[in-house]
């Protein structure tokens, strides 16, 4: 599915132009303020994933092995970390993707704005993944110009979910895409993060969270790292930090490449809306993980007792 490019402040159309929407039955007057619902009734094949739903009769065992060599010919993309910090929360992704045992691109970008005090990122099929993300902004843009107020960070979370669970034919025939979304809740004024699975199912996620095929390490390393109330910066190096361990352990993930100044897409979510680090503040993070592990290849270690040793 692609859309036009389209002034800021303006909503977008679907190519085909403008006329889908104000003919008979069009958005104005489908009685629903969802975009996905709208274009479901309207113009069902662009809708992600739409060209690999499932054929009558479920996946039989030719089928199944034609799935298993297109998903590994597809872009891949990978591992993506969260973290809350005092005020907000930041999100950050590798820039590798790729295909079966290749590296399909170097420098793809995972993680995107999704609206003012939220963000989104994708694990898995590439092309659907970018796709279900420029739909999630479309949707939420959309409901804020006819319903007059932005959704809720739950209400948004749940939109999300509703959108994963429309691919779940392309998944079962192994184009999985798994987001993961973060945001600023106005109402409690704090940073949250939510995960999905493949049938649509949401879960938050508490502290820190991380998605793709190098999340175990990542997950590992935030573990030990991680603390309440940690500043942006420390949230940010401490997300560097895990994903520079993914890529340590996870040939899918890429780690900071200095020669080509490929760094992780960084942002972050406060009260004052969505940032997006700039990639010289991404590379300054990032050099400060190979400095120190140029010192400490494993990185910073954890300290084995919480307190002051018992005596003797």
């Amino acid at each position: 599915m692609v859309f036009d490019s389209h002034p800021p402040g303006q909503p977008a159309v679907p190519l085909g132009g403008p006329a889908a929407f104000l003919s008979p039955g069009g958005y104005l007057g489908s009685g629903t303020s969802s975009f996905a619902d709208f274009l479901a009734g309207a113009a069902p094949g662009l809708l992600p994933g739409a060209g690999s739903a499932l054929p009558p009769g479920g996946a039989g065992p030719d089928s199944s092995a034609g799935g298993r060599d297109l998903a590994a010919s597809v872009p891949h993309g990978t591992t993506i970390v969260a973290a809350a910090f005092e005020g907000g929360v930041v999100m950050a992704g590798d820039r590798r993707a790729t295909a079966g045992h290749m590296i399909a691109q170097r420098d793809i970008e995972k993680v995107f704005r999704s609206d003012e005090f939220s963000c989104v990122a994708i694990a898995g099929a590439a092309g659907i993944g970018i796709d279900l993300v420029r739909l999630f902004s479309v949707e939420l843009e959309h409901y804020e110009k006819l319903e007059g107020r932005a959704l809720s960070l739950e209400g948004k979370a749940n939109r999300l979910a509703s959108m994963v669970r429309g691919n779940l034919g392309g998944a079962m025939q192994g184009l999985v895409v798994v987001p993961l979304f973060a945001g600023m809740d106005e109402d409690t004024g704090r940073g949250r993060i939510f995960s999905y699975d493949v049938t649509g199912g949401r879960y938050e996620e508490h502290r820190f969270h991380a998605i793709g095929s190098g999340s175990v390490f990542a997950r590992g390393s935030l573990k030990k790292l991680y603390a309440d109330g940690m500043s942006a910066d420390d949230a940010i190096l401490a997300c560097m930090q895990a994903l520079y361990d993914a890529a340590d352990d996870d040939s899918a993930t890429g780690g900071p490449d200095l020669t080509r100044h490929i760094f992780p897409i960084v942002a972050t979510v406060t009260a004052d809306g969505f940032r997006r680090l700039s990639d010289a503040e991404s590379g300054e993070y990032a050099g400060t993980v190979v400095s120190s592990r140029m010192q400490a290849p494993d990185g910073p270690q954890a300290p084995l007792r919480q307190g002051p040793a018992p005596a003797g």
